[in-house]
């Protein structure tokens, strides 16, 4: 048990790092690719406390993470549609979306959310040490196990009901993709499953980003034109997405 707990702790301690990294990379602007790692290094924080829950300090950590991953979400969105529209051609349209990501990072550097995940996420290796001395962590294996089972029975679940939400469908792979990372020696997750669990998300992806960019061109006039592609691209993304967890299912779980 101390082994794990061990691991824990260096991989908080290693993500925290991470995080910091990010953070410096958003306050000098140095690249385009500095809010998405802060988000993607995030989300893997989230799948190592998830199955942590109950434990103390765990719920503070969650709400402040969390409360990161709302903040950024926008903006993140306001970046890809922007380097899609640059892709297009439409250079004036991509350029009014770039012209308010400089603001917006630096908003993120010195966002309170952004501060008091660093605060919380600094403890928390503490709590973590004391709920070990405490007895606590003495079946911290069998829980994180139990985790990991009920995220895939719920995926298996939500894939074989007819009716299945794909946007819930996306969330519920990246957990269990992310959740498999973070505890490789506790999940049971083959290197094809992976594989596929990776395919899936994207494809998922892509249907999400046409499903945003429709509702967004309902407001935003210069989107316009693309509306006809977009129509016709997220019909060919959800066949894609189809596809991509009909392989998923027979990877994971035989069907």
């Amino acid at each position: 048990m101390s082994a794990l707990v061990d691991r824990l702790v260096a991989q908080l301690l290693g993500l925290d790092v991470r995080l910091m990294a990010c953070h410096a990379r958003l306050t000098a602007v140095t690249d385009s690719e500095a809010l998405h790692d802060l988000r993607i290094t995030v989300r893997r924080l989230r799948s190592v406390l998830r199955p942590l829950r109950g434990l103390p300090g765990v719920e503070q950590l969650e709400l402040a993470a969390k409360a990161v991953g709302q903040l950024t979400t926008p903006i993140r969105d306001r970046e890809v549609l922007a380097a899609y529209l640059q892709q297009r051609g439409m250079a004036e349209a991509a350029r009014q979306r770039r012209n308010t990501l400089d603001e917006a990072y630096a908003g993120v550097s010195t966002s309170t959310e952004l501060n008091q995940l660093f605060s919380v996420l600094d403890a928390f290796p503490r709590f973590l040490r004391a709920s070990q001395h405490q007895g606590l962590l003495h079946e911290l294996k069998q829980r994180i196990e139990k985790r990991l089972n009920k995220q895939w029975k719920k995926l298996r679940d939500t894939m074989e009901d007819p009716a299945h939400d794909r946007h819930r469908l996306r969330l519920l792979i990246k957990r269990v993709r992310y959740a498999a990372e973070a505890y490789p020696e506790l999940d049971k997750t083959n290197e094809i499953s992976q594989k596929r669990l990776k395919e899936a998300q994207a494809a998922l992806g892509d249907w999400h980003d046409h499903l945003q960019w429709l509702a967004q061109a309902k407001e935003q006039t210069d989107l316009a034109r693309c509306v006809p592609g977009w129509l016709k691209d997220i019909q060919r993304a959800e066949k894609d997405a189809d596809r991509a967890l009909e392989r998923l299912g027979k990877a994971c779980f035989g069907k």
